[in-house]
């Protein structure tokens, strides 16, 4: 095995994990679900049913990423950080099949605390402010702070303000 899994982490059956990754303590990976490699899974993270992360993915603790989540190379999400799928959920109605797909594109960053709601996608080094409400497309290189989560400037691969 060329990757970790903490003694108390659950990992599901049918799930592919690259060279490298890291899964930490009590967190849980769903069946159906690729991870790349070099990538590092924060206590207490979530990972459902078939999702897929790229390569050298930095996912802090207590994160949460449903199904119909796509996260590309080279992202960073922060501690508690959590991800919808359903536009409308109840608990008494089956949704299922109403999973609005999400994609973070390769180098963006979601801050600390920040939630992104089903459906958008997050460009290409885009950064997302902490405790942000991401309920639109962010663009590539864009700055996106407050709730609902506004584009607020420009930062350049790095993640410098520009």
């Amino acid at each position: 095995m060329d990757y970790f899994v903490h003694e108390t982490a659950v990992v599901d059956e049918n799930v592919s994990i690259g060279k490298g990754t890291r899964v930490w303590h009590f967190s849980h990976i769903m069946q159906d679900v690729q991870i790349g490699e070099g990538c590092n899974l924060g206590q207490n993270t979530f990972i459902d049913k078939g999702v897929r992360v790229g390569s050298r993915v930095k996912i802090q603790n207590n994160v949460s990423v449903y199904a119909g989540v796509m996260i590309e190379d080279d992202v960073f999400i922060g501690p508690s950080v959590v991800f919808t799928n359903v536009i409308n959920p109840r608990s008494f109605v089956e949704r299922k099949k109403e999973i609005k797909p999400t994609t973070v594109q390769k180098g963006a960053t979601i801050g600390a605390n920040a939630t992104i709601v089903c459906g958008v996608q997050i460009g290409r080094y885009a950064m997302v402010g902490a405790g942000a409400v991401v309920t639109h497309d962010v663009n590539a290189y864009a700055l996106v702070t407050g709730n609902p989560a506004k584009e607020t400037g420009k930062v350049n691969e790095a993640g410098e303000k520009i």
